[in-house]
Order: structure tokens, then sequence, then C-alpha cells
């Protein structure tokens, strides 16, 4: 996607110094002080044109979103569409920034427990066992996000490839760690109101392929809170089960 030849592109991209950032290097255990606040930063990695994040940030003005990309014409899209989205829905930009990187390093850009939550959006599957290691979900990516990722982390995936889902569940299996809310078709039942779809996503739904989907919690506290959540539902479901019982004798 990078047009190397387009005339103006750098000159659009630092004409938003607001919006986007050339040198995210520089902000590398900074970005609260970036955002003027010590909210939660949530970062999708691989944002391509931009419409998911724009629209979650536009949609949690109490989170911190940067999204990042390889590609300086998909950021020059995204930014045109976060304001895009901010006219029409009302708001400010000051909850969303737009990163020019490679996410390969991305412990040169996040330092240790800097981030929240981690997007991984309809991520390149290559496909072929040789690439394996260039799987945003292998294990040399998922350790990193480990370490940037502070109590409350956690990592959202979705993808329409099933071998690269079945990949994924070895990979965060083979590593310990704790999944939930795996589906094998998200929309199953029709498209989910209470998520954001990004434009690879719509597209793949109107054609009635399958989406894939699940959280992976690494942070201690949102561990413990997702297994508290679980005893709590467990003890829960004993006690309707016991009021049924009642109620038939």
């Amino acid at each position: 996607m990078r047009l190397r030849g387009r005339k103006g592109i750098r000159e659009a991209l630092e004409a938003q110094a607001e919006l986007i950032e050339l040198n995210p290097a520089a902000y590398k255990g900074k970005w609260n002080a970036v955002f003027g606040n010590d909210r939660p930063i949530h970062v999708e990695l691989g944002m391509g044109k931009g419409r998911f994040i724009s629209q979650l940030s536009s949609l949690n003005p109490e989170i911190n979103y940067i999204g990042v990309d390889m590609y300086d014409e998909l950021l020059r899209r995204a930014g045109e569409k976060a304001v895009l989205s901010r006219e029409e829905n009302g708001g400010t930009l000051a909850n969303l920034r737009l990163a020019l990187f490679n996410i390969e390093k991305i412990e040169d850009i996040f330092d240790t427990d800097e981030l929240e939550r981690i997007y991984l959006n309809f991520s390149d599957p290559w496909p072929k066992k040789r690439h394996a290691r260039r799987r945003l979900t292998h294990s040399g990516f998922v350790r990193k996000y480990m370490d940037v990722l502070n109590e409350n982390g956690e990592i959202h995936f979705k993808t329409d490839s099933r071998s690269l889902f079945e990949f994924s569940l070895n990979s965060f299996s083979d590593m310990g760690l704790r999944m939930r809310n795996i589906s094998l078709d998200l929309h199953a039942e029709g498209p989910r109101t209470d998520l954001v779809m990004t434009e690879y996503e719509t597209k793949f739904f109107g054609q009635g392929m399958n989406i894939h989907r699940l959280e992976v919690v690494i942070g201690s506290h949102a561990l413990q809170t997702h297994l508290s959540g679980l005893e709590l539902n467990e003890k829960q479901e004993e006690s309707n089960k016991d009021l049924t019982e009642q109620d038939e004798m």
C-alpha cells in the first residue's frame, strides 16, 4: 500500500502534527504526557485505513488510543478518516494519535507496563510455515506485548483466517495464557452492535465469511478480575439451581 512516488504525503502527515506522530520512538515511556493525562492507553497494531481506531476513540473519550502502521499512505488515510469521524460524531481528537512505525520493533516505542490493551485486527496470516515468525500472534511478538502491557493488560484478536486463528490458539495456549470470549463465528446471529467493525470485517461479513475472535488476559489484575468473575458466575448458577430444585419439590 506504500505509494513511494506520490507527492505530498510527507507534507500531509506533517500538517497533522497534533494527530500524527512520525517519530513515535521519541515518546517511549512518555505517552501519557503526549495525551496530557493518565488515562489507559489502547493500541491497534496494523490499523489499516483507520476506521476501527477512529470510531473506537470517538466512542470512548475516557481512553487514549494509538493506531500504528508502517505505511505512510495508510496513515494519511487514517488521519483523514479520524477528522471526518469527529466532524460527523462530534468531540475532539485529543484522545487519538496515529504513529508511523514498523510494529516488529514495538519495544522501541512503548515502555514496560505502558499499555492496557492491544488490538490485532485482520493481521497478515503469513500462511507459509517458513514465515510463521512473522505472524503477529507468534510467541516472539506475544512476549513483547506482555512486556508493554500493564497489570490490566489484554490482547483482543480478530481474523477471517481459520489457519491463523488455529495457530494463535495454540500459540497463546503453549505460553500458558488465559483466553476468553472465543468465537469461531462472531456475527453468527447478526452484526455485533457492541463491537466496532473494521473495514475488512464489514466486507468479509457481507460476503458471508466467518469472523474469528478471542481475548487474551495478560495482566495480573485483569486475570484476577476474570477468575473472580468466573467464580461469581459459578456461585450464581449453583444458587439458581437450588432455587429451581426447591420450586420443583
